[in-house]
């Protein structure tokens, strides 16, 4: 008897309890387990009521369900769907029924996804965007996953590739009438001119897309300062609710604490930091260290201090890449020195409104519009930079020899073929796809 990939079963709806529940079925076994359950195989593709009953226990629930025969379903695979009521107790019992048909088991996490893209329904940079689209919090994070869902960067990168075999096969064609020298030149000359555009296609892309992977993480803020500066409260201020401890003792906040927020669609995560200063305690040490290490790292560091203190720059972050703003709290306590700086009070709110409009600001350059970006991950802009760096070797070395020239050729088609996941990939495979979430 052939090989048969196990039928696997998983919830791919939300936690329960829940309204409705949707249960998939995917593998050769799927149209078995509707004949037991159902009684019956539903016409393809038609939402049908049926009362689900397990050969064992009795009747389960009255549900919808659905019969997607391959190769026209999500994974390419026979899928059978069942949407059920959403309590606990309901879906406990399908998945015991669906526990005790031979060839059934539960699916891993990211194993329906993968399957899609092993059958071809989807290629690697999709299923990334839809992993992307899956985990965005701001409405920016879901445009840009769902440009990647729908594929238009591997889109891209199929053409390029195809066009990159073009380019060789003409290279190859005048290395095999490598005798008559005229053939040759004649051939090289129209395929370097096709690499030269489209290493500069790629590399305008890459220039285009310049920070929007960092959409993905978001924009890291962290508040520094001495302690007693407002930091805490500013934080909640911000976050609109109390998420960090406010107190009148100096070295409260021992350890960091994060807050995401959503800035216009903005992912921007705010680290509130212990206040720095020397100290003998050794757990506010620790907490000190760790603000240090916080703001060094940050992409944007709020220096706080009194409204009525000289302003300046810690010197812990002077040198350091990210900027530093200098937010000068207490206004509606003291009156302000120096320019320069953000004068706010984190309690009353005076002069926060501008403070967000100017992270907003900030967070928008930095993220740099990215509404025609294509490039949303490092591995992606590892393999373009890889494939523009082998074509810009293939205009170089032309005089070389055409089998050096073809040679890059391969070398970069390769890496636009590692880009889509469609060769010598198996090694990132289980690292994205373990990532998802069970029922994906």
């Amino acid at each position: 008897m052939p090989f048969q990939q196990p039928t696997i079963y998983a919830l791919a709806s939300g936690r329960p309890p829940s309204a409705i529940a949707i249960v998939r079925v995917s593998g050769p076994r799927a149209a078995a387990a509707l004949e037991i359950l159902c009684g019956r195989l539903p016409r393809p593709r038609l939402a049908t009521l049926a009362t689900l009953t397990s050969p064992e226990t009795g009747p389960i629930d009255q549900a919808v369900a659905l019969w997607f025969p391959a190769p026209h379903s999500a994974t390419g695979e026979d899928v059978a769907e069942f949407q059920l009521h959403g309590g606990r107790a309901v879906i406990a019992a399908l998945f015991a029924a669906l526990g005790k048909i031979d060839g059934l088991r539960p699916a891993e996490p990211g194993e329906f996804t993968r399957r899609a893209f092993e059958n071809g329904k989807l290629d690697l940079t999709e299923a990334e965007g839809l992993d992307d689209l899956i985990h965005a919090d701001t409405d920016r994070q879901r445009k840009q996953a769902l440009r990647q869902l729908q594929g238009l960067l591997g889109h891209r990168a199929q053409n390029w590739r195809r066009q990159i075999i073009e380019a060789m096969a003409l290279v190859e064609a005048g290395i095999d009438f490598s005798d008559e020298g005229d053939v040759s030149e004649e051939l090289m000359a129209p395929a370097l001119a096709r690499v030269d555009a489209l290493k500069n296609e790629i590399k305008e892309t890459l220039a285009a897309s310049a920070q929007s992977e960092r959409l993905r993480e978001g924009l890291q803020v962290a508040i520094a300062g001495p302690p007693n500066a407002g930091k805490s409260t500013l934080l909640n201020r911000l976050a609109r609710r109390e998420a960090a401890i406010v107190s009148p003792h100096a070295g409260t906040t021992r350890d960091v604490i994060e807050v995401h927020l959503d800035l216009d669609g903005y992912p921007v995560t705010l680290i509130d930091t212990a206040g720095l200063r020397e100290t003998i305690d050794p757990v506010e040490q620790e907490g000190v260290r760790r603000a240090r290490a916080r703001a060094e790292s940050a992409d944007l560091v709020l220096w706080m201090c009194e409204a009525d203190e000289v302003a300046r720059k810690s010197p812990e972050f002077a040198g350091g890449a990210a900027p530093v703003w200098v937010i000068r709290n207490k206004v509606d306590l003291a009156p302000t020195r120096g320019e320069g700086a953000f004068a706010i009070s984190a309690v009353t709110g005076e002069g926060v409104d501008a403070l967000v409009t100017a992270l907003v600001d900030y967070a928008r350059d930095y993220f740099g519009g990215g509404e025609a970006a294509l490039v949303s991950r490092a591995r992606h802009r590892a393999l373009l930079t890889e494939a523009v760096e082998a074509l810009e070797r293939a205009g170089s070395r032309a005089g070389e020899g055409d089998e050096i020239v073809a040679e890059e050729l391969r070398i970069a088609i390769h890496a636009l073929g590692r880009l889509l996941g469609r060769v010598d990939v198996e090694e990132i495979l289980d690292s994205i796809f373990r990532e998802f979430c069970i029922g994906k």
